[in-house]
């Protein structure tokens, strides 16, 4: 309805503003078959949307971190398993901006307009043996989002450090077309059906060594500095806090759909005895409480978002503060839209529920954006608690 766009507007000039229909109109169809149909990927793919956060010095649209959540607002409002294999995409890229420098291989990737992913769930386990120019990889990456759309797997493998380090940990990239490379079509999830998190082996997989980066569990801490190498400064920025606040994005996207939904129901439908729904107090309370909590959850990230392009933009340094806070708003964002959300079925009721519509997938999809491990409450308020007492994590 007019009076929802008018409380939660949406930019005009959106990147996927011309996608946004298709990826609707197969959203049902995706979420059925698990699996986003191949029109969608196509067209991402031939769009700026896949480009959006390289930087112009690897050739891409460098948007701003806010533009690319408003971005994913929009897409996960129209199908949000889409949305997810962007966003991971989008958030993989940069965290490739922030390993590979001035690699070669990002302006060639940027370029083509390949998809990227960063399979490393649990389960996760590849070694790597040095052999000539080029490491060999034998074993398996879990939770490959969207690897079954993409063309570039970044992968974690241990090998021998060399010099008596003994067994060390690094990252390299791998094309996913790449000979001894099978994605296995494992996901079965409730939420996101077509996000296609599947399993990836890796059977002999050659890939140079020159492409292969120590892993540091102070990565993000070492970024900020700056004799680590990047080709842009917003690569200093860590991926973790701009994949949160993209993630809470999402949410509010997925949210604000629901709500359209619910609003439109509450204003045509009669409950029981015949009575309009508009006219039941208790959905004018629900719903008004509801439309506020997502104007406060998107208030939060786009706070963190318009503060991370004022650091990026003035080149100054991120700081462990501004990480927290990152991730932090982020969680809190999700938190008032899952209270939101929670509303939205009181409205709706049993019947609500029960009958065919969009709410029930939107309401699934939610839980996966709630509990993902980068804004988890759990981690992200412990990690706080710890760094505001100094204790050691």
């Amino acid at each position: 309805m007019q009076t929802l766009a008018d409380y939660l507007p949406q930019r005009p000039d959106l990147v996927s503003g011309p996608l946004l229909p298709l990826m609707a109109a197969q959203a049902v169809e995706a979420d059925r078959t698990r699996s986003v149909a191949p029109a969608v990927i196509a067209e991402i793919k031939a769009s700026d949307l896949i480009r959006l956060t390289a930087a112009r010095a690897l050739g891409g649209v460098e948007g701003s971190v806010l533009a690319v959540g408003e971005e994913l607002e929009a897409i996960a409002g129209a199908c949000a398993s889409t949305a997810w294999c962007m966003w991971n995409h989008m958030c993989v890229f940069h965290h490739y901006g922030t390993l590979f420098g001035t690699a070669p291989e990002l302006p060639r990737i940027v370029a083509a307009h390949e998809w990227v992913t960063y399979p490393n769930g649990a389960g996760t386990a590849v070694t790597g043996v040095l052999d000539g120019d080029d490491y060999v990889l034998d074993g398996k990456i879990t939770f490959a989002s969207g690897a079954r759309y993409g063309e570039w797997a970044l992968v974690m493998f241990t090998h021998d450090g060399g010099e008596g380090e003994g067994t060390v940990v690094s990252h390299t990239i791998a094309r996913l077309d790449a000979p001894g490379i099978d994605i296995q079509p494992t996901w079965d999830g409730m939420s996101v059906r077509a996000s296609a998190t599947d399993d990836v082996l890796l059977r002999g997989v050659r890939t140079p060594a020159a492409l292969a980066r120590r892993f540091y569990p102070d990565y993000g801490a070492r970024a900020r500095e700056a004799a680590w190498p990047v080709a842009d400064h917003r690569y200093r920025e860590d991926w973790v806090g701009l994949s949160s606040l993209w993630l809470a994005a999402q949410a509010t996207g997925n949210l604000r759909a629901a709500l359209d939904d619910a609003v439109t129901q509450a204003a045509t439908r009669k409950a029981i005895f015949g009575v309009p729904m508009n006219q039941r107090p208790a959905v004018q309370l629900h719903l008004g409480a509801a439309v506020a909590l997502a104007a406060a959850a998107r208030a939060a990230w786009m706070a963190g978002a318009a503060e991370t392009d004022a650091r990026i933009a003035a080149g100054t340094p991120p700081r462990e503060a501004d990480y927290h806070r990152q991730v932090g708003l982020a969680s809190a964002s999700l938190e008032l839209s899952g209270q939101a959300m929670q509303l939205l079925v009181r409205v709706l009721g049993g019947n609500g529920l029960r009958e065919s519509g969009d709410f029930e997938r939107r309401w699934r999809d939610y839980q996966a954006m709630s509990v993902h491990i980068i804004s988890h409450p759990d981690r992200v308020n412990e990690a706080a608690g710890k760094w505001l007492m100094g204790v050691t994590p």
